[in-house]
């Protein structure tokens, strides 16, 4: 064999560059770095991932001619694709419908079969892309269900790959991972490994509005997750991949954000890097900016931007969206807020009686009150709780309210836009505004009419 060749492409896996970021990151105290993990061969971070997970089904018991059969929104697909054409695996995909057409082409581009399922349907629904693969896998022999979200060879993976790589590459030097959450492999493994060399190092989670992951960590509740456009990134249920104990702080990044920071990531620093990058980025930003610290920061960039072209890079569908300034779309929660009576928002504690509560629904003329605690949200009581309580027996007014506090809103914030603002209310009670930690707002399903009536009524004189 020639002297300095790999055997196959699988030999290139791994080994990419950390860069300084410079325009993105101007009047930051902290310093941002990025690891090019979209320089991987299958293009994607995903690569390590599907790496270890074969590995490991074959010391399990995969034979050669075998199908690998995923849920996968694309990387993770690409990955085991391209190994499965070096190894000679059959593969079978099924992918969400909100998953860009580039992904499903080059997936089929490997001779994958593709099977696409809707978005917007439960995780426990037979149509969810979950389920059909789980479905497929039954229904084959010599198959290996991959299986991401609650494989630990995806963890493994960064643990044994990602994280040492990192620590080999800037050491000690390194005060803050950033990652975006997924699956969770990639901050759950790479941060063990990171944690274990260097007790002190920071762990920051990055989030998009809709997702499930933000909520929790912040107020421990479970709330309403809903649609978003951000690929890559993000759960409407928890995986067992997702170790969320070991990070330090979590930061939530809304679609526009994510979308225009990748942009400016192409445009300016040069890197081409899809929607997850951006949206880690984003938050590593706005992390830095919170912190006002002087910290080295390492943000994983997971996949590049081809598979992106159609939608992230194309003016017309940024616009479509509402993404880009020209379009101002249906408006703002902030727009939606300045025409509600103005005022602090009425909170509750945990501690405070039923009796109370209720008291503050009739004054204030409101039908749920926000429970805050520590200046924290901890979750929502409604007025049908406060009746089922007293009509069942189970407490008095004199009982207090902890017990109550359900999950049963979606948060946003006041620049998350009117279109995702209607999908959050489409399946959450209401939807509670938070900036930061701190609430500001709360918003019906009869507000939200009202403000679209009044835009229309507006629009027509």
């Amino acid at each position: 064999m020639m002297r300095g060749a790999l055997s196959d492409i699988t030999k290139a896996v791994g080994h990419t560059p950390i860069v300084k970021l410079n325009k993105v990151t101007e009047g930051l105290e902290s310093e941002i770095y990025v690891k090019c993990e979209y320089l991987n061969p299958g293009g994607s971070h995903k690569d390590r991932v599907a790496l270890n997970m074969i590995k490991d089904a074959e010391a399990a018991g995969l034979k050669p001619g075998g199908t690998i059969v995923e849920a996968t929104s694309g990387n993770t697909g690409a990955a085991l694709a391209m190994l499965a054409a070096v190894k000679g695996y059959k593969c079978v995909f099924v992918m969400p419908d909100k998953m860009s057409q580039e992904k499903i082409d080059t997936l089929r581009a490997f001779g994958a079969r593709v099977v696409v399922c809707p978005t917007a349907v439960e995780p426990e629904d037979p149509r969810s892309y979950y389920q059909v693969a789980k479905r497929i896998a039954n229904e084959t022999q010599n198959v290996f269900y991959a299986n991401q979200y609650h494989n630990p060879s995806n963890p493994g993976a960064h643990y044994l790959s990602t994280g040492p790589e990192i620590w080999e590459q800037v050491g000690d030097d390194l005060d803050v991972f950033v990652a975006g959450m997924g699956t969770g492999g990639t901050i759950s493994g790479s941060g063990k490994f990171l944690k274990e060399k260097k007790p002190g190092i920071k762990l920051v989670g990055v989030d998009p509005i809709g997702s499930l992951y933000y909520d929790f960590v912040k107020s421990g509740r479970v709330t309403k997750p809903f649609s978003y456009k951000v690929e890559g990134i993000g759960e409407d249920f928890f995986p067992s991949t997702m170790n969320l104990k070991i990070l330090d702080d979590i930061v939530r990044v809304d679609d526009k954000e994510c979308f225009l920071m990748t942009r400016d990531l192409v445009r300016l620093e040069g890197l081409f890097v899809g929607g997850s990058g951006g949206a880690a980025v984003a938050g590593a930003v706005k992390y830095a900016r919170g912190s006002g610290k002087k910290e080295n920061i390492l943000v994983l960039l997971p996949d590049a931007a081809s598979k992106y072209l159609g939608k992230i890079f194309n003016d017309n569908w940024m616009r479509e969206n509402g993404f880009l300034e020209e379009e101002k779309g249906l408006g703002t929660v902030k727009e939606l807020l300045a025409g509600k009576p103005t005022g602090e928002v009425v909170t509750a504690t945990p501690r405070d009686k039923v009796g109370d509560v209720v008291g503050m629904l009739k004054t204030h003329g409101i039908s749920q009150i926000p429970v805050v605690e520590g200046g924290k949200l901890r979750g929502l009581v409604h007025e049908v709780d406060l009746l089922r309580h007293l009509v069942q027996g189970v407490g008095t007014l004199d009982s207090t309210i902890g017990d109550l506090i359900e999950g049963d809103y979606a948060t946003v914030t006041t620049s998350t836009k009117i279109e995702l603002l209607k999908g959050s209310l489409s399946d959450a009670r209401v939807a509670i505004v938070t900036e930061g930690e701190k609430v500001v707002g709360i918003i019906s399903k009869i507000d939200l009419i009202d403000y679209l009536a009044r835009r229309a009524a507006e629009a027509a004189v």
